[in-house]
């Protein structure tokens, strides 16, 4: 489930506040109170509700109350919730950014270290994935990285549209997967129940089931069928996603 931040913030504010140089130094005395303290504040904020609460806890007023100032002090800097999370989205992004461009790797390396890049950002900061974005407001950040993986992939000789594709199947698997891996560590911080202590509380209902003969197959499964974890998941999904492009690109695969 995502947050609905998409259509309740002004895309013309989060770009103004996005691209507009915040480095530029103020007149008369340094304020008090910064932009960039409060995207630093309502990221870390974030981070310690996600682990329960999720986005839904994260308000102004939370964000007011770690920089030890008034709520209303807040919003002569950011009009609202919605454009916050725009710059908090862009903030994240920018701390992932390789040190290298990868020059010279083919194109499953290139997606597949685009992949992890993006996991380890989502299970860092597990809000992230929850975060509405079917209407992105593109930052310096967020702008930067997608222009360096189409940069990188180009070379495949694959047109735009197709290689812009790619991209997005595999950024929607990985949050997909992130926000299930996600949701099963916050029913542990919620009910104090492991996943396995959970479901040998339904062993006794569900060895009866089996027994029953109703469900032949799903009695006859291996039983280390359900032996993985979710980094096991993402990875066979990352893998075999990357089969798919492979055939999709014929000859033109590297």
């Amino acid at each position: 489930m995502t947050t609905e931040h998409g259509d309740r913030r002004d895309p013309q504010r989060s770009l103004k506040l996005l691209w507009d140089d915040r480095d530029r130094p103020a007149r008369g005395r340094p304020p008090v109170l910064t932009l960039d303290a409060i995207v630093t504040a309502a990221v870390a904020t974030a981070d310690e509700l996600a682990r329960t609460e999720g986005l839904e806890g994260l308000t102004m007023r939370s964000i007011a109350t770690r920089l030890g100032v008034g709520t209303m002090s807040l919003y002569r800097y950011v009009p609202g919730k919605g454009e916050l999370l725009d710059l908090m989205l862009d903030r994240v992004i920018g701390e992932y950014e390789p040190e290298e461009d990868g020059g010279g790797l083919g194109w499953r390396d290139v997606l597949a270290r685009e992949a992890h890049r993006q996991w380890r950002m989502c299970m860092d900061h597990s809000w992230y994935p929850f975060v509405d974005q079917s209407r992105p407001i593109l930052g310096p950040n967020s702008l930067h990285g997608l222009d360096r993986v189409l940069g990188l992939l180009q070379p495949l000789g694959v047109d735009d549209r197709t290689l812009m594709m790619m991209v997005g199947v595999q950024s929607d698997y990985v949050e997909g997967v992130a926000r299930s891996y996600i949701n099963e560590r916050r029913a542990v911080e919620r009910t104090g129940l492991s996943g396995e202590e959970f479901w040998e509380a339904q062993a006794p209902t569900l060895e009866k089931a089996m027994l029953s003969g109703r469900f032949p197959t799903m009695a006859a499964l291996d039983e280390s069928t359900f032996d993985w974890s979710y980094e096991q998941l993402f990875e066979f999904g990352l893998n075999r996603l990357h089969d798919g492009f492979a055939s999709h690109l014929g000859d033109r695969a590297g």
